[in-house]
């Protein structure tokens, strides 16, 4: 094969390695834009269902702590009125008992 061939073959193969690399080059950073945008996208969902959840989750505590404070109101207001009962079934014992101390003290100074 006489040179000017041989140099042409060369070039023509240099010129072909140099578009497969400039191809492979372009290639690699579409599929790395690619890589990077679903990415974000899969960083955006992952985050849109973290707020999600974390507004569920705080709604949920509300609500259990509400029912909790009703919960322990009533409860309450069942033991203010049982022992607010029992203090009026006292009225006329503890009433005899003061009038009696009194009675005694009376008596005592005189």
């Amino acid at each position: 094969m006489p040179r000017p061939e041989v140099l042409e073959r060369l070039q023509s193969a240099e010129e072909e390695a140099d578009e497969i690399v400039a191809s492979a080059e372009e290639d690699r950073d579409e599929r790395i834009t690619a890589a990077r945008e679903e990415a974000d996208s899969i960083r955006s969902t992952a985050e849109r269902e973290a707020r999600e959840l974390k507004e569920r989750r705080l709604e949920e505590a509300r609500e259990e702590i509400d029912a909790e404070c009703e919960r322990l109101l009533a409860e309450g207001e069942g033991d203010r009125e049982a022992l607010a009962e029992r203090a009026e079934s006292r009225i006329d014992e503890v009433t005899s008992h003061v009038v009696e101390l009194f009675q005694e003290d009376v008596h005592a100074q005189t």
